[in-house]
């Protein structure tokens, strides 16, 4: 077992790589009386073009089959998981990003009983036609649910807007023509593919003791037979730097107008120390132009162009990246007037001051170290770090060492006309006739 220590943030690190391929990482939290155990698989939405194990052409599958197969996993043949962790206090649940799928629990109690239930009923899968074709009943109402949530349809309007061929355009749980056509042979295919140990990782954090809790899975996962790992071939069409719609309003029933400003990343085939110092540029180079602190902030809230809804994000993965900033508003026009005005100042390289970069890296500094006193923060930011080869515990180091040069460089990637896009939903009362 190899320890990892972060002296900086007084943190050590166990980590192991068993004989099945499966990363294990150990991280135990003094003053903790609770623990928090993922597992997660490196397969999510975006997956949908692949070469399955064992095979040598690719396949597409229906889109939603990753967010299908993570809700089939809690069924059994003897019954539902979440039974078995509710009988020993732990709360168990799970979830589907466009790149990962992860199961978890957090305990206070029979922590290595609930880490056995939660390794053994993800690498049990049990399937049949009959429960598949119950579940897309179940799964199709949620769709229906979320296709009438404004907040949820604002945001994949934007990302439909930026993309022409990359499958993150297509919302995570698939439409309920395409889980229509998903069958248990098709989930099995999947999950033999993806739900091997070497595409996998468990991180444990809280009150545990490494070298026990570390024997423990060793010896569960010694117990289990697994197929020779072989390397994951996924396939993606060629996607343009460029949106492919610039602008696009849907209406629905709202009080007030929303907008989503997209800019679409150039530069997204990253991973390690790159990625990661260009993620947490671009972020900086947002909080400068619209963060609370800014004079463009004090702007717009003073001439009632947004409400308490207002917000930005930048998320970057290997293979795609894009920031989104918006608000519910009286003046959805005026409001997108404003945003792009403010990016195309940005393309003076004297807009970031070394002033207001150092304050808001000392600002995420803070939020970072803070962040840290909660398990679960840790433990689902360490996976997607990790399975973008970048380490969560680098943040801090990283942060220090930006500048100004580093800011403007990183905001370029995600600055010119023909990667802006507007998304906006507005009241079914402004219809036009």
């Amino acid at each position: 077992m190899q320890t990892i220590e972060f002296k900086q943030l007084e943190e050590t690190l166990y980590y192991k790589k068993l004989n099945n391929g499966l990363d294990v990482y150990i991280l135990p939290k003094k003053g903790f009386s609770k623990a928090f155990v993922t597992f997660t698989t490196k397969y999510g939405s975006t997956d949908r073009t692949f070469v399955p194990i064992g095979e040598t052409e690719a396949i597409t599958v229906p889109d939603g089959i990753a967010h299908f197969l993570e809700h089939k996993m809690f069924e059994k043949e003897d019954g539902d998981v979440f039974q078995k962790f509710s009988e020993v206090g732990a709360q168990a649940n799970a979830f589907t990003s466009f790149t990962r799928t992860a199961y978890l629990f957090s305990a206070t109690d029979h922590i290595k009983k609930s880490t056995e239930t939660l390794l053994n009923f993800v690498q049990e899968p049990y399937f049949t036609e009959e429960t598949v074709n119950k579940e897309k009943g179940i799964i199709g109402q949620e769709i229906t649910m979320y296709d009438d949530q404004p907040d949820w349809r604002l945001y994949f309007g934007a990302i439909e807007n930026m993309y022409h061929n990359h499958p993150v355009k297509i919302d995570i749980a698939g439409t309920i023509e395409t889980i229509g056509g998903i069958t248990a042979e098709h989930l099995y295919t999947c999950y033999n593919t993806f739900y091997h140990p070497s595409n996998m990782l468990l991180f444990v954090i809280g009150a545990v003791d490494p070298t026990e809790m570390m024997t423990f899975i060793e010896n569960n996962q010694n117990e289990k037979t697994f197929p020779e790992a072989t390397p994951l071939k996924r396939l993606f069409d060629e996607e343009p730097s460029t949106v492919a719609i610039k602008e696009r309003e849907l209406h629905m029933d709202v009080q007030k107008p929303k907008v989503y400003v997209g800019l679409k990343a150039k530069d997204v085939n990253l991973s390690g120390e790159a990625m990661l110092k260009h993620e947490l540029s671009v972020q900086i180079a947002l909080e400068c132009l619209f963060g609370r602190a800014s004079q463009f902030y004090t702007d717009i809230y003073d001439n009632g162009l947004i409400d308490e809804s207002y917000g930005y994000d930048f998320s970057l993965e290997q293979g795609y990246g894009f920031a989104l900033i918006g608000s519910d508003t009286e003046q959805p026009d005026k409001l997108i007037e404003v945003i792009k005005e403010k990016l195309a100042q940005a393309e003076n390289d004297n807009v970031f001051t070394v002033e207001d970069v150092e304050r808001i890296k000392r600002k995420k500094i803070g939020f970072f170290l803070r962040a840290l006193n909660s398990i679960e923060f840790i433990a689902n930011q360490f996976t997607r770090y990790k399975f973008n080869d970048m380490n969560l515990f680098d943040v801090v180091p990283m942060l220090e060492t930006l500048t100004v040069e580093d800011i403007v460089q990183a905001f370029k990637t995600v600055q010119g006309e023909e990667q802006q896009t507007v998304f906006t939903i507005l009241p079914v009362s402004q219809r036009k006739a």
